[in-house]
């Protein structure tokens, strides 16, 4: 695979659910993939990526930026409190809103930095104990609470369980989006973003599909 083989299966992916061309943003997730490999991407013109660690992204998107320009960069992995300034002065958009304590936070740090980061609610929809996100039954209260805050929530984040049929989980996320009136889907991976967007993903996390295997440090 590479990255113009994505694009098109998402642009396929895209007429078959009769949906506009260019209505699902592809998110090149970059974690722990060498310089030389996200650099390629970069030379090909793509300018949207995602990342799970903030520390890891700390090291590596400052640099990349000063050479390349603006980057749209995408906070997918969990996101503990005492490290919440630095994803906000990172990150323009951050998928793993997953519990109130969090919201209060980046609330608290918006007031002070005058700016947020567009955000999505994780939403753990196979209710898995190892898993972060919020409980199908409190996505709602979650969402009013966070909406209370004055957080600029754009929509939902799931990943569904390995062992169960994707399409049930991303449509209980389009559901829970439609019910609170979010526009935003963030779901489909490298198995299963095609599935993602006939169910009205509106970003899609590939990674391995674009870079080849990971390489673990």
């Amino acid at each position: 695979m590479s990255l113009s083989d994505i694009q098109a299966r998402i642009t396929a992916a895209e007429a078959q659910a009769g949906r506009a061309p260019g209505s699902v943003k592809l998110i090149a997730v970059s974690k722990v993939q060498p310089d030389d490999r996200v650099r390629a991407v970069l030379e090909l013109g793509h300018r949207t990526f995602g990342e799970n660690r903030v520390q890891e992204a700390a090291g590596k998107w400052p640099g990349f930026r000063d050479e390349f320009g603006a980057v749209d960069l995408h906070l997918l992995g969990p996101l503990q409190t005492n490290k919440a300034r630095q994803a906000m002065e990172l990150f323009d958009v951050i998928h793993s809103l997953d519990r109130p304590k969090l919201a209060q936070t980046l609330a608290r740090l918006a007031d002070e930095m005058g700016r947020c980061p567009d955000l999505f609610v994780q939403v753990n929809t196979g209710a898995e104990p190892q898993k972060a996100g919020v409980l199908p039954d409190e996505a709602d209260a979650m969402i009013a609470d966070c909406r209370k805050l004055g957080l600029p929530v754009l929509g939902l984040m799931c990943i569904p369980p390995v062992d169960e049929d994707p399409a049930l989980h991303f449509q209980m996320l389009a559901d829970m989006a439609a019910r609170n009136d979010l526009s935003g889907l963030s779901m489909g991976m490298s198995d299963d973003f095609e599935i993602a967007i006939a169910h009205g993903a509106t970003h899609v996390r590939v990674g391995s599909a674009i870079f080849g295997a990971r390489v673990s440090h």
